[in-house]
């Protein structure tokens, strides 16, 4: 199948941790995607776009060239991308909150370590060249960087470089092969990136379109709508304690003078602790509610 020119082309991870929940993300948008998990691309049936899946470190090319107007790709792969080139083509419209990890820099459990001065005139392993290359500079270290396009983690043992820089999530991994982490080079996420090429104005308002239903979709992960009833002298403390919430709605109560209904939406999480403190105050009736769907 091919994408059709008239539609926008959104760049995701054929395969991998970021595949399904890119898609997620999309069908959480309202975007009926056709089965092409087996394909090069797939028909979204109700929206003018066409989905491209691609190698995670392909994604960041399309996107820069304008193959694709968007894209969902890792952090550190966007990063190692941009590094390499001279003009940012490429930029981050959105953090999406999933597929956190970190690169770090690594050591066997015997090797001392006392800081990144240690890395001096060491070897170091990684996938990750161009962001250790920044990393270092910006470290006045100076240390020769070993390209590894796969199990970085083996260096060592195999005597290839005493130190390695990679991902790391829960850390089983390092565990599993004798390593440690020791130094944090970079926090990654899944971005959503759209090309910097220009468009017609009929191609940028779907992209607009689309940004804003994303945009929707993120607002409501830990968004809750949150309805109380309190008495007047209460109100001030009560807004007060709302986690991430813009100015209530306040409404009086019918045949109960000087009580009000407090109505919020909180942009963060809601815990049992803020409820207590909520009662405390004086409030009653707390309900919260998750909110399926929210237009900025």
């Amino acid at each position: 199948m091919l994408a059709d020119s008239a539609r926008l082309h959104i760049a995701i991870q054929k395969s991998g941790r970021l595949s399904e929940l890119s898609r997620a993300l999309l069908r959480d948008a309202g975007l009926r995607i056709q089965n092409g998990k087996n394909e090069l691309a797939a028909r979204v049936e109700n929206y003018p776009a066409d989905l491209m899946f691609v190698r995670d470190d392909d994604i960041p090319t399309f996107v820069a060239d304008g193959v694709c107007e968007l894209g969902v790709v890792g952090g550190n792969v966007l990063r190692e991308f941009e590094l390499g080139e001279a003009d940012p083509r490429c930029e981050i419209v959105a953090e999406l909150g999933f597929g956190r990890c970190t690169l770090k820099l690594a050591a066997p459990e015997n090797t001392p370590w006392e800081g990144v001065a240690s890395l001096e005139g060491a070897r170091i392993a990684t996938s990750y060249p161009r962001i250790l290359q920044r990393f270092l500079e910006e470290g006045q270290i100076k240390a020769t960087v070993v390209k590894m396009n796969g199990a970085v983690e083996l260096a060592p043992r195999l005597q290839i470089a005493p130190f390695i820089c990679d991902l790391v999530s829960t850390g089983a991994t390092l565990e599993a092969n004798g390593l440690r982490p020791v130094e944090t080079v970079f926090e990654s996420e899944a971005v959503l990136v759209r090309s910097r090429k220009p468009v017609s104005q009929a191609r940028e308002e779907q992209v607009a379109g689309l940004l804003s239903r994303i945009d929707g979709v993120l607002a409501t992960k830990e968004a809750k709508y949150i309805m109380l009833n309190a008495p007047e002298e209460a109100l001030s403390a009560i807004s007060a304690l709302l986690p991430g919430a813009e100015a209530p709605t306040i409404l009086p109560l019918h045949q109960r003078p000087g009580h009000f209904a407090v109505h919020a939406v909180c942009q963060e999480s809601v815990f049992w602790e803020t409820l207590q403190k909520l009662k405390a105050t004086g409030a009653s009736a707390i309900l919260v509610l998750p909110i399926e769907k929210m237009m900025l």
